[in-house]
């Protein structure tokens, strides 16, 4: 049986096993109450699961007096901008995001817009405990549907102050997308012939039976890699099931790696607009590469985007992200959104009237290695102190994690805040090294 994962990030589960539809009415009762008993807007990705647990998340809510407004299969960064544009006092993001099909989980969202910051996550986290008071049968909460969330996004994206609509136009782009059957596929192809491309669709239909592992990393994009290069597309675009992660495909059918997604952006935002970058401790060190370039500093926070979203509303940053094909462009919302990445990626490219691989060649080259050790999840807290002890007397940074900080390399270890496993993350300025620090620091820990 698996374990049901309850952290700052939401709750999170295999399906009919951890993560029963009895669970989901609970925990959706409680943040219903945690929400005063507002209105709280409710979107999902295409997993099979989806519709179950949207029917045990309505019903928990409705059951505390919440009225519950169904946006149906949506992105996640339009749940969110769906709710920072409403008068709800929630939201929940139904969505395992890149995990495989047989999982899913509850993202709660803030009255903002944004994910619930640590120390609220905590507060609720805090009351699951209490009981739940159901309200009379004549106060039940009501269902609506919301069928304009995902246009309205669109309109968002196509409204960046500083995007060139016309110009993308005109290029008239060949683009291959791999929405994965997640729900990509219903607003990325649509915003995409909006920018005046012709676009050629993969695993568009959003069925949830995933066409390949869902997580949008290079060694799961060969297909989409084949496909740029059949149809001599200028750029392929791949998402991960619930649209908030970006990975690119060059003209030349090679997936140029999910951390050029964010650098790509950040290159193009900053000669546009000046301000501070920030970003997580797992992401490139290319970032500081370009923040220098254009008389900029770089903010780094632990790794997870309310963390990123936070400090860039705080500091006023024109663009953040996460290494891991997260975007956050604030004139949309601070949220990571793969949609308004493709948007930015394309205004570059027109701008610049040049290929994706040579404007990718010119951001400063460092090499990821990144691996994962399972560890049963009561042991996860003696493994990070076991690295500790074994990296004793290095330079080290203990924000998020255990980050060790060498001569032009770093290496990050981290749990994951939604499986039972520890990341390592390495970068250096070699291909080689980098693999060999993630072998080394694996084998010294398992």
């Amino acid at each position: 049986m698996s374990k049901l994962m309850i952290s700052v990030s939401g709750v999170r589960g295999i399906f009919g096993e951890s993560l029963t539809p009895e669970i989901s009415q609970k925990y959706a009762s409680h943040f219903g109450i945690y929400c005063d008993h507002g209105k709280i807007i409710v979107g999902r990705d295409s997993r099979t699961s989806g519709p179950e647990m949207f029917r045990a998340v309505s019903t928990g809510l409705k059951s505390v007096g919440c009225d519950v407004v169904d946006l149906g299969i949506v992105s996640t960064p339009t749940v969110l901008l769906a709710v920072e544009e409403s008068d709800a006092k929630g939201g929940i993001s139904i969505t395992a995001s890149h995990n495989p099909a047989e999982w899913n989980a509850m993202k709660f969202v803030s009255e903002n817009g944004m994910f619930l910051f640590p120390r609220e996550a905590q507060k609720f986290i805090d009351s699951l405990d209490e009981l739940i008071g159901l309200t009379d049968s004549d106060k039940t909460g009501k269902l609506t549907q919301d069928t304009e969330a995902t246009n309205r996004h669109i309109k968002k994206i196509l409204n960046i102050s500083y995007l060139d609509i016309e110009k993308i136009r005109s290029k008239k782009f060949r683009v291959v997308i791999d929405s994965v059957n997640g729900a990509g596929g219903l607003i990325s192809p649509r915003l995409l012939r909006d920018l005046g491309c012709e676009v050629i669709e993969l695993n568009s239909e959003p069925t949830g039976i995933f066409a390949h592992t869902p997580e949008p990393l290079n060694k799961n994009l060969k297909q989409l890699e084949e496909a740029v290069a059949v149809h001599k597309a200028n750029i392929g675009f791949a998402t991960d099931p619930d649209v908030d992660r970006l990975a690119i495909v060059d003209e030349n059918g090679k997936c140029i790696g999910e951390e050029l997604s964010l650098l790509l952006a950040e290159k193009f935002i900053l000669s546009k607009v000046k301000g501070d970058i920030v970003t997580n401790l797992s992401s490139s060190m290319a970032s500081e590469d370009i923040a220098k370039e254009f008389g900029v500093k770089v903010h780094r926070t632990k790794v997870g985007e309310i963390n990123v979203g936070k400090k860039m509303k705080e500091i006023n940053s024109p663009v953040g992200g996460e290494g891991n094909g997260g975007i956050i462009c604030p004139e949309v919302h601070y949220t990571r959104d793969a949609p308004a990445g493709m948007a930015l990626i394309l205004g570059y490219m027109a701008e610049q009237d040049r290929p994706i691989s040579k404007l990718a060649d010119e951001i400063p080259k460092y090499y990821f290695a990144k691996d994962k050790i399972k560890v049963a999840p009561e042991i996860l807290d003696d493994v990070m102190v076991k690295a500790e002890r074994i990296f004793a007397g290095y330079n080290i940074d203990k924000t998020d994690g255990l980050k060790i900080l060498g001569d032009k390399y770093w290496i990050h270890l981290r749990k994951s805040g939604t499986e039972p496993i520890i990341r390592v993350y390495v970068e250096s300025d070699s291909p080689e090294k980098s693999q060999e620090l993630c072998r080394e620091t694996i084998d010294k820990l398992v």
